[in-house]
């Protein structure tokens, strides 16, 4: 019954040894290459590799178990007799299962290429999903082809029609979906960096999380999710606050009384900030004398971190910090003092006659 729709020899010559072996090998070459090149990424990276090797491991461990009983029924025929009628379906099995060994080894090895140019933030599973879509597709055509003897091109010139329909339902997802190729491939920003996108009269600022077909994730200020599709964010005004070799700069005011030693000052306050250790110590802080009015002298002292989403944290050390240390040394802050007068009761009282 299997001769009507399977190509038996065409499915057994593909169930010899060596593809099986050089599907261990691909797997082996895999781990290689983990423990090789990927030392020093971040452990929760270690623990999601480790989570797909297992994986893969297990299929691997079921496919070996196809492979035996099929060899087990091949060379048994003669002695199993009508049990010998399931070897093309238990082929078929262990072919099938051999597929998504190989798109999941493949997608493995992916993932882990994308891995060394992100050692301690992830990767976008955008660009490995759509690899294991396209390798998916070409084996189930090849398949259909090569086992059970199916020509596709009649197929695909009928379905024409069907496929301008189904485009044209699906144009907001594939646009999303090629927009978030673009993204991608220009590779402006990646998984951990902070941005802000600016869109028309919309704005979002947050830490990106994820890339998926559709959208972005952002995770904000206050930890709240913000989702953005790829399309917004394909025709935004993107600004990547995560460059490695460009510090943010932040700047934080203090207003000294007047008759204070600036000088003194500065020095206490670029102390206070390089000794915190989420500012960087190069370029170094440095204050200077932004204003000055009647009630104070205004000092700025600027500084340079690495953190995007700190700043208002390591802001705070700083002006903590930096009150404190000046009023260790004797330095006094400025007071806004509000002068009421009475101007009318003034004017009264001078009009009263002597």
């Amino acid at each position: 019954m299997a001769d009507k729709f399977i190509k038996i020899q065409a499915l057994y010559s593909l169930m010899e040894l060596e593809p099986f072996i050089l599907l261990g090998c691909l797997i082996a070459i895999t781990w290689v290459f983990y423990k090789s090149f990927l030392k020093e990424a971040s452990e929760e990276r270690h623990r999601s590799i480790r989570n797909h090797f297992r994986t893969l491991l297990r299929h691997y461990v079921f496919l070996s178990g196809l492979f035996l009983v099929f060899i087990f029924l091949q060379t048994s025929e003669a002695q199993i007799g009508t049990l010998a009628k399931t070897t093309p379906y238990v082929a078929l099995a262990a072919f099938v299962w051999g597929n998504v060994v190989f798109v999941k080894t493949a997608r493995l090895i992916i993932l882990q290429y994308l891995f060394l140019g992100s050692m301690k933030h992830g990767v976008p599973l955008l660009l490995v999903n759509i690899f294991s879509l396209i390798a998916s597709i070409v084996l189930f055509f090849w398949g259909i082809n090569h086992v059970f003897g199916l020509q596709l091109g009649p197929l695909l010139a009928t379905s024409a029609a069907a496929s301008v329909i189904l485009g044209l339902a699906l144009q907001d997802t594939l646009g999303n979906l090629f927009a978030g190729i673009s993204l991608q491939v220009d590779r402006n920003f990646e998984i951990g960096d902070w941005l802000e996108v600016v869109n028309g009269l919309q704005k979002a600022t947050g830490q990106v999380r994820e890339i998926t077909w559709r959208s972005t994730t952002l995770v904000g200020f206050s930890d709240e999710l913000i989702t953005l599709s790829n399309r917004f964010m394909a025709n935004a005004q993107i600004s990547n606050f995560s460059p490695p070799d460009n510090p943010i700069v932040r700047r934080q005011i203090f207003k000294l009384a007047y008759g204070e030693n600036i000088e003194h000052a500065k020095q206490v306050l670029e102390r206070t900030a390089a000794g915190i250790g989420e500012i960087r110590g190069i370029p170094a802080p440095w204050a200077y004398v932004s204003d000055t009015t009647e009630s104070w002298i205004e000092l700025k002292i600027v500084y340079f971190v690495d953190n995007y989403g700190a700043q208002f944290a390591i802001g705070d050390k700083v002006y903590a910090r930096g009150i404190e240390a000046l009023r260790s040394a004797g330095i006094k802050l400025a007071r806004q003092v509000i002068e009421v007068s009475d101007k009318t009761a003034a004017h009264e009282h001078s009009q009263e006659p002597g």
